[in-house]
């Protein structure tokens, strides 16, 4: 007989405080990462950071409100989500002018 365990970290809960994101592990450890990894916590009501659910047997975590995921393992190797980009005339504040193509005539 075949017993399989998995050495994959697993998350038992997490809190999110005004500066980190905070998970216990299973094997015990405790580990954190800045809030500012997470735009969307860093962005999300309290009411929104409270409301999570545990997946993948301790994986990750789903935020369905923000719609956002944390793994463990990527709390442990440092991956910190990315902001979605804008263009340039965006993050200025300006419009972007139609492409010439479809310009009335």
């Amino acid at each position: 007989m075949n017993i399989v365990v998995s050495d994959s970290p697993r998350i038992t809960d997490i809190q999110i405080t005004d500066e980190a994101i905070v998970a216990q592990l299973a094997d015990g450890r405790v580990i954190s990462v800045p809030l500012a990894w997470s735009w969307r916590l860093s962005e999300a009501t309290p009411e929104q950071r409270r409301k999570f659910e545990i997946i993948g047997s301790g994986e990750g975590v789903h935020w369905p409100d923000i719609d956002e995921d944390i793994s463990a393992t990527g709390m442990l190797f440092g991956v910190p989500a990315r902001p979605p980009r804008q263009s340039a005339h965006l993050q200025e504040g300006k419009t972007a002018a139609p492409h010439p193509a479809l310009a009335p005539v």
